[in-house]
């Protein structure tokens, strides 16, 4: 009996490790990269609406929702998949949403005079994670793989997908907190964040689009992938964490500040 316990444990603590987008480091990473770069009115009426939670401690609050079949019709909210030889606005749309229509329904509530503080609360909370997902460039990949999800590859010694090498095993491969790798980004300039953050997440899908692009031209299938891919990848995920924490924080100055 001990030693089933003891196998279960091993099984849940290995699939909560992986089961996430960006997985919990990746999206608090965002979060708290977002927290530096807030305006006043903006942290103020953040704090409000979250009572006082950081935007690291809520990232993860999509992903957390999964597992209650009352919040099912978010699942696929937290991608789109597209064919490179189109784009978002020429492909045709899910009927059951994506990623864009999520965050312009996030959006639209943060923006209402009449949405309750709850209604404006629980989509806070999910624009955060979307913010995120954009970013993590398999959340804007292809439908034929589920955008990687299907493409199987090695991770050192362990089969997995490509996928999950993105959202979280290059990430807990170098084996940083979220706060270590919040605080160790590259410096920016004002002018650099302020050209970081600028456009609409429409813009931002685009540039991910560029990213996901070279992996899949530069990723085999059953390919193992250890140390040469953290050295070709890992600055450009970082850049991703980047971007996401400095988009967030322009989108959120603007719809709350």
């Amino acid at each position: 009996m001990r030693n089933f316990l003891l196998l279960l444990l091993i099984i849940c603590s290995s699939f909560n490790a992986h089961a996430g987008d960006w997985g919990k480091t990746g999206h608090r990473t965002t979060g708290a990269i977002a927290e530096q770069y807030l305006t006043k009115k903006a942290r103020k009426a953040i704090a409000i609406l979250l009572d006082g939670e950081s935007l690291a401690f809520v990232s993860t609050f999509a992903d957390d929702i999964k597992s209650d079949t009352l919040y099912r019709m978010y699942g696929p909210k937290h991608y789109v998949n597209i064919p490179f030889e189109t784009d978002y606005e020429n492909h045709p749309k899910s009927e059951r949403g994506d990623i864009i229509e999520a965050i312009d329904t996030c959006i639209a509530t943060l923006k209402s005079k009449t949405a309750t503080k709850e209604e404006k609360a629980f989509q806070l909370r999910l624009l955060i994670h979307f913010i995120g997902d954009l970013h993590q460039p398999m959340h804007t990949g292809l439908s034929d793989d589920k955008g990687g999800n299907d493409f199987q590859v090695q991770w050192f010694r362990d089969g997995t997908n490509l996928h999950r090498v993105w959202d979280s095993q290059m990430i807990e491969s170098y084996g940083m907190s979220y706060s270590e790798l919040a605080t160790n980004m590259p410096e920016l300039t004002k002018k650099e964040r302020k050209t970081m953050g600028s456009g609409t997440h429409r813009d931002w899908l685009a540039d991910s689009r560029v990213l996901v692009k070279d992996i899949y031209a530069n990723t085999r299938e059953d390919e193992k992938l250890s140390y040469r891919y953290m050295y070709q990848y890992f600055d450009t995920l970082r850049g991703q964490l980047q971007k996401g924490g400095v988009r967030l924080a322009a989108l959120l100055n603007e719809v709350l500040g």
